[in-house]
Parts: C-alpha cells; sequence; structure tokens
C-alpha cells in the first residue's frame, strides 16, 4: 500500500477528530486564512478532494470540470455551478461528514493503485506519491488555519516530512511563478522532525541554509506563518529569499501573512 496514502488518511483522521469537537457557531468564526469561516475552509477542502477522486477514477471527466471552472473563472464567476455531480456543500457537522466520506474514498482508491501512475490535476499532472502528498498538505495546511483559529495546541507527527519533500521540491516553482530565476545551487535544509529524527535534503552548507524543526518549515512553505514567525535559522541571501516567497501549492503567486499574524503560540 501506497505510504503517502496512508499518511494523508492519517491526516485527514487526526483533522476529524478535532473538528468533531467544534461547537455549532465555530463553523461561522473566521479562521486567518484570507477571513474564510471554518465552513468555508472545508468545503474548498472537500472540493479538491473530491476533484481528486474524480481524477483518479474519470479522467476525462475530471478534464471537462477543470475546463468549466476555467471558463467560470474566466467570466468572474469562480463560484458557479461546473456540473456533472458536483457536491452540493453542507456546513457544520454535516460537512465534517461529507468531507471525510468523501477522503476517505480518495485514500481508498490511492492505495490500490500502481504508484507509477500519472495523475492529471489543475497544473503539470504527477506521479500518485505527489498527488498524495500534495492532498495530505493541504489537510495539514488547512487544519492549521482552523487550529490558528481556535488558538489549540497541534500534535504533530513525522509524516509531515512528505510536506517538507514537497517544500523542497517545490523550490524552483516558488522563483519561477513570480518570475525570477530560481538561485542555484538550492540551499541545504536539515531539520528535525516531531520525533526528534533529522530529515535533510540537498548539498550540505553552513552558508547558503535552512535549519529548525519540520513543522516550523512546512509552516513557512504553506505560507501559514511569516518566516519572522518561527525559529527557522536560514542563513545566505539565497535561503532567505526563499523562505519570504516559499509556496508549495499551485496557483498565483501568494504572500505569507504579515509578521505576527499568526504568532500566538509565540505570545506570552
Amino acid at each position: 500500500m501506497l505510504k503517502q496514502a496512508i499518511d494523508l488518511r492519517e491526516e485527514g483522521e487526526a483533522l476529524c477528530v478535532f473538528l468533531a469537537e467544534l461547537g455549532e457557531a465555530d463553523w461561522a468564526q473566521a479562521t486567518p486564512f484570507k477571513g474564510w469561516t471554518v465552513n468555508a475552509v472545508m468545503q474548498h477542502l472537500h472540493f479538491g478532494d473530491w476533484m481528486a477522486s474524480v481524477s483518479l477514477e474519470d479522467p476525462e471527466r475530471f478534464a471537462r470540470l477543470l475546463e468549466a471552472r476555467r471558463v467560470a473563472r474566466m467570466q468572474g464567476d469562480g463560484s458557479a455551478d461546473i456540473g456533472e455531480g458536483a457536491p452540493d456543500m453542507r456546513e457544520g457537522p454535516a460537512l465534517l461528514e461529507q468531507w471525510w466520506t468523501c477522503l476517505a474514498r480518495l485514500c481508498d482508491s490511492m492505495e490500490t493503485e500502481s504508484p507509477d501512475r500519472r495523475v492529471a490535476w489543475v497544473g503539470p499532472d504527477m506521479g500518485l506519491r505527489s498527488f498524495a502528498t500534495a492532498r495530505q498538505m493541504e489537510t495539514w495546511a488547512h487544519g492549521q488555519d482552523i487550529y490558528d483559529l481556535m488558538q489549540v495546541p497541534r500534535t504533530h507527527f513525522d509524516r509531515v516530512a512528505n510536506i517538507c519533500v514537497l517544500g523542497c521540491h517545490t523550490f524552483g516553482w516558488s522563483f519561477r511563478n513570480r518570475g525570477l530565476e530560481p538561485p542555484t545551487p538550492m540551499p541545504y535544509v536539515r531539520l528535525t522532525l516531531p520525533s526528534g529524527a533529522l530529515w535533510e535534503h540537498g548539498a550540505e552548507s553552513m552558508t547558503d541554509r535552512v535549519e529548525g524543526t519540520a513543522v516550523d518549515f512546512c509552516r513557512v512553505v504553506t505560507q501559514g506563518r511569516n518566516i519572522a514567525d518561527v525559529d527557522l535559522e536560514v542563513a545566505g541571501e539565497p535561503a532567505q529569499t526563499w523562505m519570504a516567497l516559499a509556496q508549495c501549492f499551485a496557483g498565483q503567486p501568494s504572500d505569507p501573512p504579515a509578521p505576527g499574524t499568526r504568532a500566538w503560540e509565540r505570545r506570552p
């Protein structure tokens, strides 16, 4: 069975347990992510998981859905019904059930597929391992939006190593997405996983490196924290520039939150 699919399922299970503790009114509160409510964040996550399931199960249908979304956005209606069985979004606990049912189905599909399969997505197609990791990254990052809203400490696990991989693999993308030439070589990354195990990427360097906890690195590359609000040690101009604009997800260039806006865990 694909390890990344197992990690995705476990990430979803952990978030599901946390969300089940929310009160009805909590779902209408605005998170630090673009001011979206918990309902809006989870509807976005659910839609992504649903699209991922369609891509795995019916690539031709996925292509039609993607084109319908593109046309809707060109017409200025990003919320338009794209048809073809798109989910009728619920809210609150009903949304939680809807999302979890879809995610579990997605994981079931991934676990039975060949790891070598290429999967169509909104950008270039991806190998199944990267595809599962991308969904884990979204689940983890949007989960953090809700943890930050509620200001509840979160337990982390070594499966964040998958997100570290994605964060490093999108080093060049973070620059090219802004019309910039990626510096070379890529900075050395040395991180400590939640278990205390060491995770490294790239050629060892004392002058151009990012070092600290894997969780802080993931928070930066998913733009859940400003680099000023984590305890990463960043040496060298290429590494400093990268950490200021790192973006491990697809889409238009996006900026991290302003310093201090999501730093509640560091406040006295």
